[in-house]
């Protein structure tokens, strides 16, 4: 890994099972898939004569090899209507934390196709990767934390086709660990100055241009949404706000160009609607749509797509509370001239995120075949819908005539990163215009998203009408594809560790 990202785990391409470099072997196999290594088929079969419950259950088996210990971690029967890809993701992880817990540190990966699953073997070895990876505050307090193993051997029955799936897994796991990295770590490590210097340092001497906005009188002429949010936190410097600006031109002719915004909300108070009843456990997280910017941006630096320019805006603030805190009632004048009441402090990251977006909007107006996208831990409402692991894709009309949500799900079921599709109605709109003399949209409703009708819907039409990206809709002049992804269901909730999530589903659907 260059620079000051996260650390790779070191990959080895091995050609043989019988390498005295390992100290444990480690398959994962479905009942369905036929196994091309009939050394650890036999032992595997012996084992079962004696158990026959280990056709389900995760087992370490001695083999006649010099890596001496076979860790044999079963999916069980896959039902083929219902089960996916990350059957295979979850043995994995679960293979080399039996494999840790057994003192193995030089484990060798074996990994084999399935007739189902075209990226079975891609996802296992990414699922083995998540597994190892140590978050940035383990390894800032304790350095000798920083590697779970010395390396990781990946074997398959094709040493080209394992040299290449070793090649995208790393790429792919630099970006994941790298949202992991911002969306993990406490309010105080990744403070919106620090998020800034975590990125300027990861960027730094790449093809990713950064251009960083914390002047205050900056946010209240640009980005006056963004501006009333960070009001609160702006008087304590380390917490003060930051809009982070990243690039990538092509050195070819440019066919596409995404711009992705992302939510940083490092900590949500709920501002003076505050969070009250233990409700504000796990509020570090809602930085992971900016994390996942910052992650994606990675990939693209690594993979330098040659006709792909990619524009990314991290919107990194502290939702705080104070005397300095904007409250409901406050009506604010957004970039796009839209005039927005304040309803609820708590729904600040919708807020973060226009002013952006409306930026984004302008620039999209001359780009080259522009796609725009918000990511965000938006709404508790989007969990509720989906359910933990699953992120939500909604679209505007222009992108939906593309059928983009259906081939972002299609991406994100290949590579085991989920994507449901849901979709913005006309009611999501008629609920947020203004009701008030002089009011052009409200920013929230009364309730929570969680006790509402349509609770993540209503947000992104809220984020549409407030962009001015109402204006470029299918029946327009100068039509503008807009999706907004909901990860809060996606993106890991305390005390489980942060995913990365929709990174993966991002590059397998955009660049790979």
């Amino acid at each position: 890994m260059t620079n000051n990202g996260p650390p790779e785990t070191k990959l080895i391409v091995e050609n043989l099972l019988e390498s005295p470099d390992y100290d444990g072997i480690i398959l994962v196999s479905s009942p369905d898939q036929k196994l091309k290594c009939s050394q650890l088929q036999s032992v595997i079969s012996d084992a079962l004569k004696y158990d026959p419950s280990l056709k389900t259950e995760l087992v370490v088996l001695p083999i006649s090899l010099p890596a001496a210990r076979l860790v044999h971690s079963p999916t069980g029967p896959i039902d083929v209507d219902y089960d996916d890809v990350r059957i295979f993701k979850s043995s994995a992880s679960d293979a080399i934390k039996r494999a840790l817990k057994a003192g193995i540190k030089k484990p060798l990966l074996v990994l084999e196709e399935h007739p189902r699953f075209e990226h079975a073997e891609l996802v296992t070895l990414l699922g083995a990767l998540e597994a190892l990876y140590v978050p940035i505050q383990v390894r800032e307090h304790d350095p000798s934390k920083t590697q779970k193993v010395e390396y990781l051997g990946v074997f398959t029955h094709n040493s080209d086709k394992t040299k290449s799936l070793v090649t995208t897994a790393k790429i792919l796991e630099t970006g994941r660990r790298i949202a992991c990295d911002i969306g993990d770590s406490d309010p105080e490590r990744m403070a919106p100055p620090k998020i800034e210097q975590y990125v300027r340092s990861l960027f730094s001497g790449t093809n990713i241009k950064m251009n960083v906005v914390d002047n205050r009188s900056e946010f209240e002429k640009e980005y006056p949404l963004f501006e009333a949010v960070d009001r609160a936190a702006s008087v304590q410097e380390r917490h003060r706000g930051r809009i982070i600006f990243l690039e990538y031109n092509p050195t070819d002719t440019v066919q596409k160009t995404l711009f992705l915004v992302g939510k940083g909300v490092t900590y949500d108070t709920g501002g003076a609607d505050v969070k009250i009843s233990g409700n504000m456990i796990g509020m570090s997280r809602d930085k992971c749509g900016a994390a996942a910017v910052a992650g994606f941006m990675q990939i693209v630096n690594l993979l330098q797509p040659k006709n792909i320019r990619v524009v990314g805006g991290m919107g990194v603030v502290r939702n705080s509370i104070g005397s300095n805190s904007y409250v409901a009632d406050e009506v604010i004048t957004a970039r796009s001239g839209a005039r927005v009441r304040v309803v609820n402090t708590d729904a600040e990251g919708r807020m973060v995120m226009a002013d952006i977006l409306c930026k984004f909007k302008e620039d999209a107006i001359n780009a080259i075949n522009p796609h725009i996208f918000t990511i965000a831990t938006l709404t508790g409402h989007a969990a509720r819908t989906v359910g933990e692991g699953y992120s939500i894709v909604m679209d505007n009309g222009p992108a939906r005539q593309m059928n983009n949500d259906q081939k972002l799900q299609e991406a994100s079921e290949k590579i085991g990163d989920p994507f449901e599709i849901s979709r913005i109605r006309k009611e999501d709109f008629s609920n947020y215009k203004g009701v008030m003399e002089g009011d052009d949209v409200t920013q929230s409703l009364s309730k929570p998203s969680v006790q509402i009708s349509r609770g993540h819907q209503g947000p992104a039409a809220f984020l549409i009408m407030a962009s001015g990206l109402d204006k470029h809709g299918s029946g327009s002049d100068k039509p503008l594809k807009y999706s907004h992804l909901d990860i809060a269901a996606s993106s890991g909730s305390l005390p489980a560790p942060a995913t990365g999530s929709p990174v993966l589903a991002l590059a397998q659907a955009y660049l790979i």
